[in-house]
């Protein structure tokens, strides 16, 4: 019997700067390579048999301009001169492999971040009769020195055209 194809669901991560807090979203998006997507949020489900990965070394799904990409992510930007942005996604993976759960947390301080996920995904696990295992997290930030900053990590999916042509 074979077993079931493991699908890897990458973590990437950015940083941008712009004159408006909008073009710095932009920025964030350019620098986590997936700019030129339209971003399709999920909510946080992992689904079975997928790996996460944060190495960096999983690629990214591939698509074409203006495709949907199915994603978890989280954002934070910063207007004012010496503001911070924090953006984080942690997990967990069920101990059977049939899946996990993510949680997308943002803020202005990287120990609040940390904090808010930590205690999410333990929220999330004690509700649930599976087992899971620990917890994991990515995250990233940013201080606003004289333009607006934006701070972002995605969980990737998978992408998808629109089926239809003009």
């Amino acid at each position: 019997m074979n077993s079931p194809a493991i699908h890897t669901i990458p973590i990437v991560t950015g940083i941008g700067t712009g004159s408006t807090a909008l073009s710095a979203f932009d920025g964030a998006l350019r620098d986590a390579g997936i700019a030129n997507y339209n971003l399709i949020r999920l909510s946080s489900v992992v689904p079975a048999h997928t790996a996460v990965d944060a190495t960096g070394t999983a690629p990214l799904p591939v698509g074409g301009w203006g495709d949907r990409l199915y994603c978890v992510y989280a954002e934070q930007r910063a207007t004012a001169p010496g503001d911070q942005a924090w953006a984080g996604i942690g997990w967990v993976q069920r101990l059977d492999g049939a899946g996990g759960l993510f949680v997308e947390h943002e803020g202005d301080s990287e120990q609040f971040v940390a904090d808010a996920i930590e205690a999410s995904l333990a929220d999330l696990a004690a509700r649930r009769p599976e087992t899971f295992g620990p917890a994991q997290k990515v995250l990233t930030g940013t201080k606003c020195v004289d333009a607006p900053v934006c701070a972002l990590v995605v969980a990737a999916y998978e992408t998808a055209g629109w089926g239809f042509t003009r």
